[in-house]
């Protein structure tokens, strides 16, 4: 039962947990805006959900025997199926930062919309749940 509720659930958490990470990097090349030389960060949503609704079909978690061992994730903690890249950048800056203020900006917005979103429509597939198993 509990499976069936987890596979209910799973591309919602994995979006989720995506668009959350994404607001990091998004966050982070804003308030590195004025750093020299700092590169801004992204990840591509779609090509990223593709891979984790992917793997769902087979688990492919690398196993970990130590606390020393790697975790197998796309690196600075990103989660499964999400690889960082750096943003193309539009016009040089003299300092050698690639951050666009007005894309970051407008990119953060849209993915908090789309975060909110999603969380929406997650509260929503676990309220149906919790209809179903009281019955009422």
């Amino acid at each position: 039962m509990l499976s069936r509720i987890d596979q209910q659930i799973d591309t919602f958490r994995s979006a989720a947990n995506l668009r959350a990470y994404r607001q990091q990097l998004l966050a982070s090349n804003i308030a590195n805006a004025d750093t020299p030389n700092y590169k801004a960060r992204d990840i591509d949503f779609q090509a990223a959900m593709d891979k984790a609704v992917a793997r769902r079909g087979g688990d492919l978690a690398m196993a970990t025997t130590s606390s020393g061992h790697l975790t197998g994730a796309a690196g600075d903690g990103a989660p499964a199926g999400a690889r960082v890249m750096y943003r193309t950048e539009y016009q040089s800056a003299v300092d050698g930062n690639t951050v666009n203020m007005d894309v970051e900006r407008s990119a953060f917005a849209e993915n908090a919309v789309h975060l909110e979103a999603m969380l929406t429509f997650l509260r929503e597939k676990l309220r149906g749940l919790q209809t179903a198993i009281q019955g009422q």
